[in-house]
C-alpha cells in the first residue's frame, strides 16, 4: 500500500525522536535538510547542524547552508575541515570519499565535544544517506559505519523523489535544488586532488551557471581535460556559448588544457564506471523507540 507523504514524515520525525541529542552531518543539500528538518519537529532535547568548509565545498553551497539552517531554525556550526591536506585524500583512489567523510565525521565529533564534555551527554551523528545511495559506489557510508554515525531516511528507504517531496512538504526553500556531491568528484580517480584543481572546477562550473546552465559538472581527466556535462537539453546551448562567450578561452585561462562537451549528457556518478563493482557496507539504520518511550 502506497503511503502519504504526510505517513513518510511522521515516520521519520518519530524515529528520530528516538534520540536525545542529534547532530546532523549538514550540506544544505535536499536530503541532509529534510532530515534536519525533521530533527528540529521531533522536540529532541537537543538538535544542531554541523556544515563542513572546505576547498572541496563550493562557496554557493555553504551560503545555501547557512540559509536553510536559518529557515529550518536549528542551531548551526560550520567547521573547518583538513581533508585536502590528507595525502590519502589527495592520492584520489576509489575510496577518496572514505577519508572526507571521516574527517567531517571527526570534526562534527570535536564540536561535540566542545559542546558536552561528560561521557553522559550522547549525542547521536546522523546523515542525509538516502536509500538511493545505497545503489551506488559510496565509501563515505563505511566511514559512517566506523563512526557510528545514523542514516534515518536510508532505514525508512526513503530514496531521492520521495526525500525531495518531504522537503516540498516540510516547506524547505531548496526542496528542488540539484544534487550536488563534494567537488573532488569530479576529478578522475588517479588525478591527484589539489586545492588549484578544486579552484578550477569550482570556477568553470560557476561560469556555466552564470550563463544560464544551471545544472552541470565539468570533470578533470588526465591531461588536464575538462569534460563538461550537462542535461541533453542543453547541449546546444552550451555549444551556443562557445560560439557567443568564448568557452574553450575561458577554461583554458581557468587552467585547464583540453576541452570537451559529453554528448551523452549528465549522469551523477559517471566517473564510477570505472570502478570494480565491489559489495559495500551498508549504513547504520537503527530504529528506536521515541525516547519518551523507553525505559
Amino acid at each position: 500500500m502506497n503511503r502519504s507523504i504526510e505517513q513518510h514524515a511522521e515516520s521519520l520525525v518519530a524515529l528520530l525522536s528516538g534520540y536525545r541529542r542529534v547532530a546532523v552531518a549538514f550540506s544544505g543539500g535536499v536530503d541532509s535538510s529534510v532530515v534536519a528538518a525533521a530533527c528540529q519537529k521531533a522536540g529532541l532535547e537537543f538538535a544542531c547542524a554541523v556544515t563542513a568548509k572546505s576547498p572541496s565545498v563550493p562557496a554557493w553551497q555553504l551560503e545555501t547552508a547557512v540559509t536553510v539552517a536559518t529557515e529550518i531554525g536549528i542551531i548551526h556550526h560550520v567547521v573547518q575541515t583538513g581533508e585536502v591536506e590528507n595525502s590519502d585524500y589527495q592520492r584520489n583512489d576509489s575510496n577518496r570519499c572514505f577519508y572526507c567523510k571521516d574527517t567531517l565525521y571527526a570534526s562534527i565529533a570535536e564540536v561535540i565535544g566542545k559542546l558536552f564534555d561528560n561521557q553522559e551527554h550522547e549525542v547521536t551523528v546522523v546523515s542525509g544517506t538516502n536509500y538511493d545511495d545505497l545503489g551506488d559506489h559510496r565509501p563515505g557510508i563505511a566511514a559512517g559505519n566506523q563512526r557510528q554515525v545514523v542514516a534515518p531516511l536510508a532505514a525508512l528507504e526513503l530514496g531521492k523523489s520521495k526525500v525531495r517531496d518531504l522537503a516540498r512538504y516540510f516547506g524547505l526553500s531548496n526542496h528542488d535544488l540539484p544534487a550536488a556531491p563534494c567537488l573532488a568528484s569530479r576529478i578522475a580517480y588517479g588525478v591527484e586532488v589539489t586545492r588549484q584543481r578544486l579552484r578550477q572546477i569550482e570556477k568553470g562550473e560557476a561560469w556555466l551557471r552564470s550563463h544560464g546552465i544551471s545544472e552541470c559538472r565539468v570533470r578533470l581527466q588526465h591531461d588536464g581535460l575538462a569534460r563538461i556535462e550537462v542535461p541533453r537539453n542543453l547541449l546546444e546551448s552550451v555549444l551556443r556559448l562557445e560560439s557567443k562567450e568564448q568557452l574553450v578561452s575561458h577554461f583554458k585561462q581557468l587552467g585547464f588544457n583540453f576541452v570537451t562537451l559529453d554528448l551523452e549528457g549528465f549522469q551523477s556518478g559517471k566517473l564510477n564506471r570505472a570502478i570494480v563493482p565491489l559489495e559495500l557496507p551498508k549504513p547504520r539504520m537503527e530504529k528506536r523507540k521515541p525516547h519518551h518511550e523507553q525505559g
